[in-house]
């Protein structure tokens, strides 16, 4: 008799704690189809799902799906995936008027200093290995660093910066001769 109670009440618990594990799942936005990076999220786009969330994962409670409405995907969304705050952002890379261009660099005419997005820069025209650094001061072209791409296999790193769009066509050419470096200003605002 005890043995049956027992057993009883260990079933309960069982289906108490099968029912809780299963039924604590949250609302949160996904992705109803693919978005692509720089693509103005609709309303269409997104849909709220239940699902029981991991602690870490930070998916965007569907609450606020509303607000996503409008702003940019920061990153390509694949239909289905959840949607995080680094998914979306308010602005989209390049700016209107100004183009991204990918400066590749040894380290040695990097700054000691790790860069980040956002820091900004100037790139500079060097005279290369044979060249005399003249009476002239170099040619510089400010920019915004937009990322940064460490390539193991040649030594480089790539660095995204955002230039006006008139200027990009010159440090395309520039950043092609190799013949460039690059110096980060200030980080005070």
């Amino acid at each position: 008799m005890v043995a049956s109670v027992a057993a009883v009440c260990l079933g309960a618990l069982l289906g108490v704690w099968a029912w809780t594990s299963t039924s604590t799942t949250h609302e949160v936005v996904a992705a109803r189809q693919t978005i692509t990076r720089g693509q103005t999220i609709s309303q269409a786009d997104l849909m709220t799902v239940q699902v029981g969330v991991d602690p870490g994962l930070k998916p965007i409670p569907g609450s606020q799906l509303a607000g996503l409405v409008g702003q940019r995907a920061a990153l390509d969304m694949a239909a289905g995936s959840l949607v995080t705050n680094d998914d979306v952002t308010a602005t989209v890379l390049p700016r209107l008027g100004m183009s991204v261009v990918g400066v590749a660099l040894p380290p040695s005419l990097l700054p000691g200093e790790a860069l980040v997005a956002g820091d900004r820069v100037r790139v500079v025209a060097t005279p290369g290995q044979q060249g005399d650094v003249g009476s002239e001061p170099p040619a510089t072209i400010p920019a915004t660093v937009v990322g940064v791409y460490p390539d193991g296999q040649s030594g480089q790193t790539v660095v995204s910066v955002e230039v006006p769009q008139e200027r990009a066509a010159e440090l395309a050419a520039r950043s092609a001769t190799g013949k460039v470096a690059l110096v980060l200003d200030s980080r005070e605002r």
